[in-house]
């Protein structure tokens, strides 16, 4: 007779997969709101749909990854904070149209399955969730033998808002005249790293462990800082003030993310010098050799959200902000556009 093959001994560990559930059951479950039915382990997960205040609801949703950033953490051998960046990416999309974040999925895939690190994602994941509110109702760990390296990892996730319909964020108002405030980043957050690990590891011939001239932390603690998660501080600006649009930079920087948000005759102007570059963009950029315009589209350069407001609400939403936590800065305005580009930058 044929000798039997198991699952097990073709690449797939049910047992390990089992193991992980019990580890992040703790983690998972701080994060539960009051809508949230049922417990880990089922089909589907279940989150009631009635929204307390609301007199017309529309929902929100995104979804992204955390991209190249991942080959920084197996570097580093670092796995705590890129969940926390797997829930930023999605939930400060959906907070640009004034939603507040419902709840959050996620999917991890690897070719074999180690619990105690796949825990430490989760428990990330788990905290990103905290940070922005919302629950964390469902994921799936898929284990796929001969698909990623040994040691490596994908990571997806999907996020859910909701926000009342006339509390909607959607540029409609913007004018010109108003002012670009900027708030500030971690880091590169999770945008660029292609070009970041091109430059800073092949290019300077740096590692993981150097510590370049002016940096307090080692490379690999610098670009594994967390993207920031803006949810709660911008949601509570909202309720006081009147914010006209915003925008998440992200991939494509100010270039590319700002007009998404801007009416048609519009542009942003934005004043270069008018808030601090950290350290880790300069590096990249003198030892790339990359030009001005390039940095402004591949990387956040330091802002990571953008908010539109009145110029006669800007000086008391940036105290707001401030009381809040947050660094604001105004980094520029809006002008009509002409036959010029979207964004131009000055000084």
């Amino acid at each position: 007779m044929k000798k039997t093959i198991s699952y097990r001994e073709a690449g797939v560990d049910i047992d390990e997969g089992i193991r992980l559930v019990n580890l992040i059951k703790p983690s998972v479950r701080k994060t539960y709101r009051r809508e949230v039915l049922g417990d880990i382990g089922g089909f589907g997960a279940l989150f009631s749909a009635r929204f307390k205040g609301l007199k017309d609801p529309v929902l929100v949703s995104s979804t992204d990854g955390v991209g190249t950033k991942l080959i920084v953490a197996f570097m580093a051998d670092k796995h705590t904070t890129v969940g926390m960046d797997l829930v930023a990416m999605s939930v400060n999309d959906i907070l640009v149209s004034g939603a507040e974040p419902l709840f959050f999925l996620d999917y991890f895939a690897t070719g074999r399955l180690d619990a105690v690190r796949a825990s430490e994602v989760v428990k990330g994941i788990a905290e990103g969730c905290r940070m922005a509110g919302c629950a964390l109702i469902g994921g799936e760990t898929a284990e796929m033998p001969g698909l990623y390296k040994p040691g490596e990892y994908d990571l997806a996730g999907f996020a859910v808002g909701v926000v009342d319909r006339k509390r909607l964020i959607d540029g409609s108002k913007i004018k010109a005249g108003d002012r670009i405030i900027g708030l500030a980043s971690s880091g590169l957050h999770s945008n660029g790293y292609s070009l970041a690990r091109k430059v800073i590891f092949e290019a300077l011939g740096l590692n993981v462990k150097s510590v370049p001239e002016g940096f307090k932390d080692d490379i690999g603690t610098t670009l594994l800082a967390p993207t920031r998660i803006y949810v709660k501080p911008v949601l509570k600006l909202l309720k006081r003030f009147d914010v006209l649009g915003m925008a998440h930079i992200t991939g494509g920087g100010f270039t590319d993310n700002i007009p998404r948000v801007l009416p048609k005759g519009l542009k942003a102007v934005i004043e270069k010098g008018s808030w601090p570059i950290p350290p880790v963009f300069r590096l990249i950029q003198s030892g790339g050799g990359i030009d001005e315009a390039n940095m402004f589209r591949t990387f956040n350069c330091g802002i990571g959200l953008v908010l539109i407001v009145r110029a006669k609400d800007e000086a008391t939403i940036k105290k707001a902000l401030k009381a809040l936590g947050e660094k604001p800065y105004t980094i520029g305005e809006i002008a009509k556009k002409g036959r010029g580009a979207e964004v131009e930058y000055r000084g």
